[in-house]
Order: C-alpha cells, then sequence, then structure tokens
C-alpha cells in the first residue's frame, strides 16, 4: 500500500474516562501501564490521547512509547499477552516532550508519530508514571480484546513485563485513544453507553468483522460502567459510577473519522432509584419519567446530528430477577424500547432486546443468554447483539 495514500486520522481504538473506585491507595508512582491494542487499519503514523476527563488535579505521565507486539504471526485474534517486538519501540512525544502534564477535566493528544502499521496487527501503548499520581481518571472494560498490564517499575521498553511485578487489570487508565493515519476510505463507529457496552458486544462486533472481511470500519468503545442518562452520583460510596450522558455524550463521541454512533444507554436510569429508607444514596426522585428519558435520548440524536452522525438507537435489554426488578420499571423499559424503534429521531434501531429476549416471556432473557445477574448477558449474548449490528454501519 502506498504511504501517499495515507491522508486521513481515524480512531482505531477508545474508551470512555469514568472515575475509579475511591479507595485509600488512589494514588501510584513509580508504575508501567501497558495496554495491548487491536488495530483494524493499515497506515503510516499514530497518535495517542491521554485522559483526566474526571480527576481532580494534574496528572504528569513521564514516558508513552508504543510498539508492535509478540505474536502478530501467529493467531491474530488471540490476545496477545505483554510481549513487545522491541525493534519497534517509538518514542511518543507531546509538543516535542516525552512528558507531559494534563490538567484536571483536560485530555492531550500526542505528537504524530511516524509508525507503519498493519491491518489486524497487535500495537501496545506503554506508560510510565514516575512521581505520585491520582489514579482517578480510568475505566473498567472487559472482552476478548481487552486487557491490560500494570507493573511496579519502569518497564515501558521491556519486552516482557516481569511476572513478580505485574499484575492484568482491566482498568484503562488514562489512555482514552489510539489514531491512525490511513486510508480516506476509512471511518469509525462509536458504541455508547453503560457497563453493557463496557463488555465484550464491541469486542465481538470487531471479531465479527475481520470474520466477514469488512476493514473499512473501526468499532470505538465510549462505555462507563454504572452510568445513567440523566444523573450522576455525589459521593465517593457511587461516584465511580461515573458522569451521566448528558454530559459524556458529546465529548465522547468526537473521534476522529467517526461517522455511525449506536447508543445503548439508560437502563441504570430505570433500576437504581429504591428510596433512601434502603439506600440514602438512591432516592425515588431520581427515577425518570418517560419523558425525562426520551428527552435524554433525544438529546444524543441531536448531538450526534449537529456533528454530521448518523445515530442508532439499542433498546434495552431484559431486566427480569434483576434484585431491583418490578413491573413498573419493566414498564418503563419498554415505553423507552417503543419509543426508540418508532421514533423519526434517529437513523435506525437496532433491537438488542429482540435479540438475547425469551421468545414466549420477553421480559426475561432467552435460555444461555443470561450472565446470572438477570441484567447482564453472558458471552453468547453479546455475541448475539454484535451479530444482529446492520451491515449498512459498517460497510
Amino acid at each position: 500500500m502506498n504511504k501517499n495514500n495515507f491522508n486521513k486520522w481515524v480512531t482505531v481504538w477508545g474508551n470512555a474516562m469514568s472515575i475509579s473506585d475511591r479507595r485509600p491507595e488512589n494514588y501510584a508512582r513509580n508504575l508501567t501501564l501497558r495496554y495491548p491494542i487491536f488495530n483494524v487499519f493499515n497506515g503510516s503514523a499514530i497518535r495517542v490521547t491521554l485522559d483526566n476527563f474526571t480527576g481532580t488535579q494534574a496528572v504528569t505521565i513521564a514516558k508513552v512509547v508504543v510498539s508492535k507486539m509478540q505474536g502478530n504471526a501467529d493467531n491474530k485474534l488471540k490476545f496477545p499477552g505483554d510481549k513487545i517486538e522491541p525493534q519497534t519501540l517509538a518514542a511518543v512525544t507531546f509538543a516535542g516532550k516525552k512528558s507531559v502534564t494534563i490538567e484536571p477535566g483536560k485530555d492531550v493528544v500526542s505528537d504524530e508519530i511516524k509508525f507503519a502499521v498493519n491491518e489486524h496487527e497487535w500495537l501496545a501503548v506503554s506508560l510510565y508514571l514516575e512521581d505520585f499520581t491520582q489514579m482517578r481518571s480510568s475505566v473498567i472494560i472487559t472482552g476478548p480484546l481487552s486487557g491490560g498490564y500494570y507493573s511496579v517499575g519502569d518497564f515501558t521498553e521491556s519486552v516482557s513485563l516481569p511476572l513478580s511485578q505485574t499484575r492484568a487489570t482491566s482498568c484503562y487508565y488514562f489512555l482514552s485513544g489510539v489514531d491512525v493515519l490511513t486510508e480516506e476510505k476509512n471511518h469509525a463507529l462509536v458504541c455508547y453507553g453503560d457497563s453493557i457496552t463496557a463488555q465484550a458486544w464491541p469486542d465481538e462486533l470487531t471479531l465479527r468483522l475481520v470474520s466477514e472481511g469488512i476493514k473499512n470500519v473501526s468499532v470505538v468503545r465510549k462505555a462507563t460502567s454504572g452510568s445513567r442518562v440523566l444523573r450522576e452520583y455525589d459521593n465517593i460510596t457511587y461516584e465511580s459510577y461515573g458522569v451521566k450522558g448528558l454530559t459524556r455524550f458529546p465529548r465522547e463521541v468526537k473521534v476522529a473519522g467517526v461517522k455511525n454512533v449506536i447508543f445503548q444507554h439508560g437502563i441504570n436510569d430505570i433500576i437504581h432509584p429504591v428510596g433512601v429508607e434502603v439506600n440514602p444514596f438512591r432516592p425515588w426522585s431520581d427515577l425518570p419519567s418517560t419523558e425525562d428519558l426520551i428527552a435524554g435520548l433525544t438529546f444524543y440524536a441531536d448531538k450526534a446530528h449537529e456533528m454530521g452522525l448518523k445515530v442508532w438507537g439499542g433498546t434495552l435489554l431484559p431486566i427480569y430477577g434483576w434484585r431491583t426488578y418490578a413491573p413498573f420499571r419493566d414498564e418503563l423499559r419498554n415505553k423507552i424500547n417503543n419509543w426508540i424503534k418508532t421514533t423519526d429521531k434517529i437513523d435506525g434501531v437496532i433491537d438488542f432486546d429482540k435479540a438475547v429476549c425469551d421468545e414466549k416471556a420477553p421480559q426475561m432473557f432467552a435460555e444461555g443468554f443470561d450472565s446470572g445477574d438477570h441484567l447482564h448477558p453472558s458471552a453468547k449474548a453479546y455475541n448475539a447483539m454484535a451479530q444482529i449490528v446492520p451491515e449498512e454501519i459498517l460497510k
């Protein structure tokens, strides 16, 4: 491929930024973070976005390096582990400097780094935190293509991470985007939502693209567990559930080369309120009306259209058996789903609910599709969700 054809920046991988669970040890120093990234495009350069969106203090990242990972010649769809190819190491700079300080609520985009990449190739982004750093801006993500590592010490340029000093993690700190300079035909699809999207179906969608030979779209996940459309918590017990969608959405869909957005959001607005006599932080006043929640989702649609994007609504999944289940909650869920399926405010519908529910008892997951908590899908169900995304979004 002639690199002269590479003239468009497209995000190949991304995450939202949420709030880390508040613990006494929420500061770190002398720590390496290494995140394997599955790249889907050919390209000639790379840049990364570091994000301190939910931080309350400035953070300094002492060093960032990118590299290719070992195992690219083997099963490329298998999570590669921690080992990198040392001959591919490249320093990431910010305004020419290796170190960067990010103010609270802000993000920074790196300089353009000349770095040839191939489609379906694993890369690694390694960060080093030298001095005490507030570990507040993060998000937990799981799936077959997701995960990372942290090590005590500076091992950003090490081929492998030392076993005795390293642990695996599903928590992504500070890294919210990886862009590739690629061909004009390529574009990004944003999958936006809560813990259901923070889990496996976006990864399963990427695997589907590979299996079907669709090579012009990247799946960029923007999801935070526990988040609601209309409200957010202001206490340290639940602040890790994240910023409300009305604040998140306009920020998170601004990724390079984005063309379509899928939202699947709102179930936490429905299931969280239980009354202060049960939980002091979850008053009944937090329960939205149908009109309130529709207004929030309409806000998503309007913002996406203002940005020139197409927006697709994903229906809310079954909740029968969840610990706060009640018929009135399911009634609200069904009203929201009916709006998603009939409104002209969005460009299309993805009926995730129909894909995973029991045909004879649609308030429940189908057999084998419940993870066990009656809220989150099983691995099989996440695959089913990925399979029903329309091809017109992908091609």
